[in-house]
Parts: structure tokens; sequence; C-alpha cells
């Protein structure tokens, strides 16, 4: 299997720890372009395109292997015996730090940290559980989805984007929902609003930065406050960023607060 060319894998950096960078919904790994040149000098750097997204091969989509986000994972993890040298730390927007977190689970003690940013273990309000959305909300957003893609997309990508300042960011959104097949994007929403992991994230031991904005309409502070509480060795750090995308719209806060928690493998000797 080429996954070069299933997943678009681009290394760049040298170290003696690797970073690995998943992208969320509707992206591709050019949205991480903010981020990777501060570390490529201290860590081998990582960066693919889900299978689905940006320049992955899409006739390699399977619709019942990514019928979960479990076939993400597994992809993850084939990267990663072939790119990664040393310790592995995966950093992953969105549903992707969920990916993340079942890769670390499919093969134990392989990961040796966690950069989440913006994440969600379920979009769904269930119980004392506050994910942000009713489910009726994620019912009425998916059948939008279905009605219209291209309609909802130019919607709903400057929402999730937020940053009012800086609407060149919202507009490259749009454009990458756009780029994406419209059914295997909608496929992928029904499989990211609709996942429950939180029975993967509770009690996972492995180190974990999670970076969340204070204001996120898809992944509100109360979850990233849940996921503290649920992973032991875990820390919040909130950026003071209105949207979803902060390794975007807030790049610098992003890379001084990543910087600090890498400081233990920053400075292993190759």
């Amino acid at each position: 299997m080429d996954l070069k060319h299933r997943n678009n894998v681009n290394v760049t950096g040298r170290g003696p720890a690797t970073l690995v960078f998943s992208h969320g919904f509707g992206c591709d790994q050019s949205m991480w372009r903010y981020l990777t040149g501060s570390f490529i000098n201290h860590f081998k750097v990582v960066t693919y395109d889900l299978v689905g997204a940006g320049r992955s091969d899409i006739g390699a989509y399977n619709w019942e292997k990514y019928d979960s986000l479990g076939g993400y994972a597994q992809d993850l993890n084939e990267i990663i015996d072939h790119y990664a040298i040393g310790p592995v730390i995966l950093v992953g927007h969105s549903v992707s730090a969920m990916v993340d977190v079942l890769a670390d689970r499919q093969v134990p003690d392989r990961i040796a940290a966690h950069i989440m940013i913006g994440p969600s273990p379920c979009y769904v309000n269930l119980g004392d559980y506050q994910g942000g959305f009713a489910v009726e909300d994620i019912q009425s957003l998916l059948n939008s989805l279905d009605d219209n893609y291209l309609g909802w997309s130019s919607n709903i990508a400057p929402v999730i984007m937020g940053a009012p300042g800086q609407p060149e960011l919202g507009a490259e959104l749009t454009n990458s929902f756009c780029r994406t097949d419209p059914e295997i994007a909608k496929h992928f929403a029904k499989v990211t609003f609709m996942s429950d992991n939180r029975k993967d994230v509770a009690g996972l031991a492995t180190p974990t930065l999670i970076l969340q904005s204070t204001d996120d309409l898809i992944a509100p502070v109360g979850v990233g406050e849940y996921l503290r509480d649920a992973m032991p060795n875990s820390m919040l750090t909130l950026i003071d960023n209105v949207g979803h995308c902060p390794h975007m719209s807030a790049p610098g806060f992003c890379t001084k607060a990543m910087d600090r928690f890498l400081q233990p493998w920053k400075g292993l000797n190759a």
C-alpha cells in the first residue's frame, strides 16, 4: 500500500521525536501551515490528509471502513509505523483529536503525548454531559447538509472558523469544504457529529495538552473541562479566541502553549 499517495503524506523537519498533525472535518493538512514551521528545527514533522480530504486518494475511500472513526485511526497507526521515529506526539484538530485517541487505544504505549485543539468526545448533550448540541440540532445540521451541501458549506464554514477580524480564514475554510466530495463529506459529517468517544478518553493516561478557544460554537469550554477531568495526565489551556480553529486564527498562542508542553521531547538527544 502506498501510504504517501493514499494520505498525501508529507515529512519535514529533523529531530529525535515525531509530531504527527491530523486535520479536522472539512479541512486538509495545509491548514497546519501556521504552526508546523515553528517545530521543524527540533522535531520530525508529519502531515497528511484523511482519506477523502485534500489531495488524498479518493479511490481509497472505503464506506464501510470509514463508517467509524476507528478506520481513520487504523490509517494513522500505519502512517506512524512507516514514518515516525522516536517518541510520537499526536496533534489533532477537532474530530481528529478523537482519531488520535483511538489510535492510542489501538496500539497501547506507543504514543508519548497528545495535543488536542478544539477536541470533543461527543457533540450531543446526553444526560449530565453537555456537548453543545441537542440531538435535534445535530439532526437538523445533517439534514441541511444533505439537502444542499454547497449552500450549507458557504453558511456554516465562516461560523465554524469564527475569527471575525480575519474574514479570509472563513473564506479559506469555505473553499476547503466546497472542494470535498459532497457524498464523502456527508458521510464523514454523520460519523463525526454522531460519534461518542467518552469511554475512549476515560482514564487515558497519556500526557495531553488540551487547547480550547474561549468562544467556540463547536467545542465549548465545558467540553475541554470534561476532557481535562476525564484524562488524569491532561492540562487545559484556554486561548482568548473566537472560533473552532485557533491553530489558524490564533497561531501564536497555540505555538507558545505547544512549545512549553513539548519541552521534554524537544530536549532529547538525537
